[in-house]
């Protein structure tokens, strides 16, 4: 499996934005954890290039970062979809903006 990215750095910062602003944090919770997952595969990345470490533990650890980053790609698609978030400019739907806002003033 190839490491892909399907969702831009900008684009992760700007689910994980709208997902403060309205406290629904799901969705924010999952685009930080793709976040991590890149961080994770670009440290080993450059550890696997580095002749001084053992290159088959970091390609195992890049491998399983892949993997995890391809399948938590899959579940952010499904999330916004099933929310019916504006995919061009990954707006949080008004509906579930508008349940935010009456959780908040019932508090």
């Amino acid at each position: 499996m190839d490491y892909q990215e399907r969702f831009t750095d900008r684009d992760l910062e700007k689910i994980v934005d709208e997902g403060l602003i309205y406290m629904c944090a799901c969705p924010a919770q999952v685009a930080d954890a793709i976040r991590k997952l890149r961080g994770l595969y670009r440290y080993q990345y450059h550890c696997i290039n580095d002749p001084d470490n053992q290159s088959e533990v970091h390609q195992t650890i890049a491998q399983s970062a892949i993997h995890a980053h391809a399948h938590l790609q899959d579940c952010l698609d499904q999330i916004l979809t099933l929310e019916k978030w504006d995919r061009t400019t990954l707006t949080m739907p008004a509906n579930l903006r508008v349940r935010q806002a009456k959780a908040m003033l019932s508090e």
